[in-house]
Parts: C-alpha cells; sequence; structure tokens
C-alpha cells in the first residue's frame, strides 16, 4: 500500500500506470491477503446493495492476479479483469481457466479494451484510484459504461481504526479528508464499510502487515494485534451514470 499512496501523491499524471509494490513484489503473500480479506463478505454486500451486475458485464479495473473475478463471474453474463502489469495478466488469465465467461487484458485504466457503453458496472478495488490524480481513469470507466451503468471504488478508510492511523502514519501525505472530498465533488456517493480480516496463522498475519507498510509501521501494527483477526475499515464510493441527456433544471431528455 505504500508505494501505491505515495505514487498517487506524486501526481504523475503522465503516467499509464502507478507501481503497486506490494502485489507486484509479493504476489504470493498478496493471495494470502485476498484470503483473508472480508471474510464475512461485507464489502460484496455492500457493492450488491449499490449496483445489481446480475446478467450484466463487469469491468474489474486494476484486477491483479484476478482474484475477484470468479466472484463477479458467478452471476455476471461477462468478466473483464483489466491488469496492466505483465506478471500478474499471466496470473489473473491462470486463475479464469475454467471460469468460460471471464477474461483478462492487458491495459492501464486510462485506455480501457472497451467499446462505448458496453459496461454495467466497473469496479476498483485499492487499485488505480486515489483521489486527485485519477480523472482519466474516472472518464474513461464512463466512457465504457452504459447509461444507467455504475462505477464503484473500494478504497480503505484512512480515519477507520485500526488500519487507517497506521496508513497515515506510514504516508504522512495522505489526507483522507481530501480523498473524500475528491470524490464527493466528482458526484459519488459514499458508504463505509467493516471488513473483518482472518487469517490462518500469525505468520501469514505478520507478512502481510509486513508487505503493506514499512518496517516500523509494521511492527506497530503486529504489536497491536493480538490474535488472528482484526477489522479493516472501506470506503465504497459509487456513482451511476446518467440516463438520457440533462437540461437545464435538471430535467432529462
Amino acid at each position: 500500500m505504500r508505494g501505491i499512496v505515495r505514487a498517487a501523491l506524486a501526481a504523475v499524471r503522465s503516467a499509464d500506470v502507478l507501481p503497486s509494490p506490494n502485489i507486484w513484489h509479493w504476489p504470493e503473500v498478496y493471495e494470502v491477503e485476498n484470503r483473508a480479506q472480508d471474510v464475512s463478505g461485507a464489502i460484496w454486500a455492500a457493492l450488491a446493495e449499490e449496483c445489481d451486475w446480475a446478467g450484466g458485464l463487469v469491468v474489474d479495473v486494476g484486477c491483479g492476479d484476478g482474484f475477484h473475478l470468479p466472484v463477479f463471474a458467478r452471476t455476471a453474463r461477462r468478466v473483464v479483469g483489466v491488469e496492466p502489469h505483465p506478471p500478474l495478466v499471466r496470473r489473473a488469465r491462470e486463475r479464469v481457466v475454467g471460469v468460460p465467461n471471464a477474461s483478462v487484458v492487458a491495459a492501464p485504466a486510462q485506455r480501457l479494451p472497451l467499446g462505448d457503453g458496453e459496461a454495467d458496472l466497473v469496479h476498483a478495488r485499492t487499485a488505480y484510484f486515489f483521489g486527485p490524480g485519477c480523472e482519466p481513469g474516472l472518464r474513461e470507466a464512463d466512457r465504457v459504461l452504459r447509461p444507467g451503468g455504475t462505477l464503484a471504488i473500494v478504497d480503505l478508510d484512512g480515519t477507520a481504526e485500526p488500519y487507517g492511523p497506521w496508513l497515515c502514519a506510514d504516508e504522512p501525505r495522505y489526507r483522507p479528508s481530501e480523498v473524500e472530498e475528491f470524490f464527493v465533488a466528482q458526484g459519488f456517493s459514499m458508504r463505509r464499510v467493516r471488513a473483518l480480516w482472518r487469517f490462518e496463522s500469525r505468520d501469514d498475519l505478520e507478512a502481510v502487515l509486513r508487505i503493506e507498510f514499512s518496517a516500523k509501521i509494521a511492527e506497530r501494527a503486529i504489536a497491536a494485534v493480538p490474535g488472528l483477526s482484526f477489522e479493516v475499515g472501506y470506503r465504497v464510493h459509487t456513482r451511476r451514470k446518467p440516463v438520457g441527456l440533462v437540461l437545464p433544471g435538471g430535467a432529462r431528455a
């Protein structure tokens, strides 16, 4: 996480790809993290309340190694994972072998390989979107969404104990309030979700915290968690693409 936030805060808008050192450098440990995250399905429940992707086309932007693709594929007509990092593209494609309605393409969020108005849901989870600087990705998501389709961005809640303070301590330039204000200004609604992370062993828990934080903050986090689980706060931002032309006074054509 520390590398992604640092890259986003640098606001290198000319770059197509913001590095994600945790999953790029330690994909096996990140797999352990994915399995531990949201074991009660709180994020999935929140997403389902905001948008119904059953029978539709889902685009998972920054899909990484494709962990979430089979979940969407259970009910979606078609799922497309979009990932810019070639090693992760290969891993994601291996994951969806045998999932006939899921595929993975190599591309950045700013240039999605889909036509205009094709998607019912564009989803990005702790991937490309960290507030200011992500406008090109937001515009591209709107392009591929059908009228009435939903853009859903799931991100960590920097205000929620205990993970949020660890994140802010590791990245003091990261301002959760500024990120939230950005999404409000972009027309998103927001709901906060508490998700349970539960690990099979202390070794797994400690390994995950060590790829997410600098050594000092990781040791602080490890000391603060006595068992195998803790809650993590998320923000679920959603924005629905308008249906029809918006006329002066708010009427629609």
